[in-house]
């Protein structure tokens, strides 16, 4: 008899910065699954203000911050990231061959999704697990695409701050970034954000 698969979450992120919003995802993702895999990705469709590195050292402050501690649960995995989610995948399927890998995505890259690279035989290969945002309508016809390209749907049963990396980026702002982020994109001069930290 074969044990059950172990279940990974699968997260990259172009946490450009990564918000509360990341956090509290990845929180529920570590309650759910053996093991959340979280990246800092390059997304072809975006222009970066930060190092790939940048971001992959922001996510890990931001999973340190979490509590109770969810890093045995949860962890930043350099070798994941690529411009390409397939690429990843094949990676985890390396490192933890013989699991069962659930892809978790905000819901607005529904609509782009499918042109992704491989997209068919990325979806072919994992679960996917949506994370709702607000403002981003999940539309029943983008989940039948996707479902047409073989994709195994589920939705997670999450409401997320309205919080995103881009208004961060455009308002200069640091509302809704976790403190020790914050103070690292401060020491770091990143995103034009100069406020004094209260």
């Amino acid at each position: 008899l074969t044990a059950n698969p172990m279940k990974i979450a699968l997260f990259g992120t172009s946490a450009d910065p990564p918000t509360i919003a990341h956090q509290q995802i990845i929180t529920w993702l570590a309650s759910q699954f053996d093991l959340v895999a979280v990246w800092a990705a390059d997304n072809p469709y975006k222009e970066h203000g930060a190092s790939l590195e940048q971001r992959s050292q922001m996510l890990e402050l931001l999973i340190a911050e979490i509590e109770p501690p969810v890093n045995r649960h949860a962890q930043v995995y350099r070798s994941l990231s690529s411009r390409r989610t397939f690429e990843s995948l094949i990676t985890a399927q390396k490192i933890w061959s013989d699991s069962e890998f659930i892809l978790t995505v905000g819901a607005d890259l529904i609509t782009q999704l499918p042109q992704w690279y491989r997209a068919s035989e990325l979806l072919d290969r994992v679960k996917l697990l949506i994370v709702p945002r607000t403002g981003n309508k999940i539309e029943p016809t983008d989940l039948q695409r996707l479902r047409d390209l073989g994709a195994q749907i589920a939705i997670a049963p999450l409401s997320t701050p309205a919080i995103s990396s881009t208004a961060i980026r455009n308002s200069h702002s640091i509302q809704g970034i976790a403190p020790s982020v914050a103070t690292y994109i401060q020491n770091h001069n990143l995103y034009s954000i100069n406020n004094v930290l209260k």
